[in-house]
């Protein structure tokens, strides 16, 4: 399987997770499975590349990855 196909995968599933977690109101959880998609994905392009050797990542500017905005987007509004 190609790398790009095993990333959709990921993400797909990760997708799915976060928005049962959000439809919970379960937002911390929905927070930390979107992280953890990131470790993950991060973790097999990695392995795929021969480039372990280089985790953890360290980023000097935070990044904000399409399953964190989704998250943030299904996050229930709080109205004051």
């Amino acid at each position: 399987m190609r790398l790009i196909d095993e990333l959709n995968e990921l993400h797909d599933y990760y997708a799915s997770k976060i928005e049962a977690a959000i439809g919970r109101d379960d937002v911390e959880s929905a927070e930390a499975l979107a992280q953890a998609y990131e470790d993950d994905a991060i973790q097999r392009m990695a392995e795929r590349e021969g480039l372990t050797h280089l985790l953890p990542l360290e980023r000097a500017v935070t990044h904000e990855s399409s399953l964190h905005r989704l998250a943030r987007r299904l996050r229930p509004s709080r109205a004051a």
